[in-house]
């Protein structure tokens, strides 16, 4: 029955208010039994008998006080006291009727009922009044008997009925409130959470307290994070079919050319089987590729740290692209700062991050352009750019550029000579792996610069690559 948020909240607030009302109620059976309403009756018609033996104007003071005294005492069943200014006893209308009543005399600390015992050790309540002539006028009554029965039948259960289940029924009403104001926005993320991996699952409202707000933000932070996962699983998986259909229908096509006898003379079987051997060798190089992104992905790719000469690195990166820029008429220039520290590194991996990053600038850099291959030392880190003065890439490309079988140029034509889309991301993976970042500048008409910063200083030899 209780099972839920909701109703053990509700339970958990009704049970604390019951319990408040409780003690209230304890409390204020205790104060009525100590002050019950018949004594502040009594109390109040001992002050007004005061008030009649004191109103009397027609007779001498002495006289009047004694008169007065004896008729209210009569007439309203009172004992009617008179002390001197010394509290030495003057008159008592019931001398002679039981025990002395002495002066009662204030207490540092007060009851809430005045209350005097006589020699016998009764209790009286009095009413005092100090009179011109510095004496004093008590009137006293015995104390009324009250059962703890009819006390709490005439006193406190009228009052705690009908004030204590009014507070109990709105309590009780502000208590559900409060339990809903908690628990619906936990019942929504709980519908939100059942109906993942919807991909039309929409963020949950952020309401109710500061921390089921901040458990909402962070649930819907999640939503995006898999529905952006999904989506990138999806177009993984449309464009690694797309990359690799191209070229296994060149495969199947010249295959088939040769079994069935259409390429019937030497040279167009060589023809074929050329095609057929770079097309297999472009899919063995998107499969490593893959490979090395499941690598990066699952945290098993291990790189080895060892000392790199970052100047000597970009040198031979030069020299290795050196026959393709002589070809394609593009100048490379390696500019690297004086006294370059060595770089605690991967040597192996940056090679080709780099070996990436120049061969997409000779890619876009047309004949008579150059590439600089800059290297500097700044804030305990080193830059390494890779600038060329190519076309530049669109701004609108420029925020996927690292994306998996992403091509600036939009075009799928030119798979072979562009390559499938996975260089720049391998490098981003990579530099992340490093403890590094990679950043890109271009402007159109002007070129383009890669930027990579990687930190001078590492923990450990060997570091296990983690996806960030």
């Amino acid at each position: 029955m209780f099972s839920s948020l909701r109703s053990r909240l509700w339970l958990s607030y009704a049970l604390l208010i019951v319990t408040a009302l409780g003690i209230v109620a304890v409390v204020l059976f205790v104060s009525l039994l100590r002050n019950p309403i018949l004594y502040r009756q009594t109390t109040e018609r001992l002050k007004a008998v005061q008030t009649v033996v004191l109103d009397r104007e027609n007779v001498s003071p002495s006289q009047s006080i004694s008169v007065a005294a004896k008729k209210a005492s009569r007439m309203f069943d009172v004992r009617v006291l008179l002390f001197s200014k010394d509290k030495q006893l003057i008159l008592d209308t019931y001398s002679g009727q039981g025990a002395a009543l002495p002066f009662p005399e204030k207490k540092l600390i007060q009851r809430a009922v005045p209350l005097v015992r006589d020699e016998n050790g009764a209790a009286w309540l009095y009413s005092t009044e100090k009179l011109p002539d510095k004496t004093y006028l008590v009137v006293a009554s015995p104390r009324p008997r009250i059962s703890i029965v009819n006390l709490f039948a005439d006193d406190f259960l009228p009052l705690i009925l009908q004030s204590g289940l009014i507070a109990l029924l709105l309590s009780l009403v502000v208590a559900f409130l409060f339990a809903r104001w908690i628990a619906d926005p936990l019942q929504r993320v709980v519908v939100a959470a059942r109906a993942m991996p919807s991909a039309e699952i929409k963020p949950v409202e952020s309401l109710g307290p500061h921390e089921v707000q901040e458990l909402t933000r962070a649930f819907n932070s999640m939503i995006e994070r898999t529905q952006a996962s999904q989506k990138s699983q999806r177009d993984f998986v449309a464009n690694v079919s797309h990359e690799l259909k191209t070229p296994l229908t060149s495969v199947q096509g010249f295959a088939q050319a040769i079994l069935d006898g259409t390429a019937d003379t030497e040279a167009l079987r060589q023809q074929a089987a050329q095609v057929i051997f770079n097309e297999s060798g472009r899919m063995h190089r998107m499969v490593l590729d893959l490979l090395d992104l499941a690598k990066l992905d699952a945290g098993t790719a291990d790189i080895t740290m060892s000392p790199v000469n970052m100047s000597a690195l970009l040198n031979a990166i030069r020299e290795k692209f050196t026959p393709q820029s002589q070809k394609t008429g593009v100048e490379i220039k390696v500019d690297a700062a004086a006294n370059l520290p060595t770089l605690t590194a991967d040597g192996d991996r940056l090679a080709q991050v780099f070996t990436n990053l120049v061969d997409n600038a000779l890619k876009f850099t047309p004949s008579g352009g150059t590439i600089f291959l800059h290297a500097s030392v700044g804030n305990a880190e080193m830059q390494i750019a890779v600038s060329d003065t190519g076309a530049g890439i669109p701004p609108e490309a420029l925020l996927h550029i690292f994306d998996r079988f992403y091509q600036a140029d939009s075009s799928r034509r030119g798979g072979a000579k562009h390559g499938a889309g996975l260089g720049l991301a391998i490098a981003h993976e990579i530099v992340q792996a490093h403890g590094g970042k990679i950043d890109v500048r271009s402007k159109l008409g002007e070129g383009t610069s890669f930027d990579v910063f990687l930190p001078l200083m590492q923990k450990s030899a060997t570091t296990i690559v983690r996806r960030k």
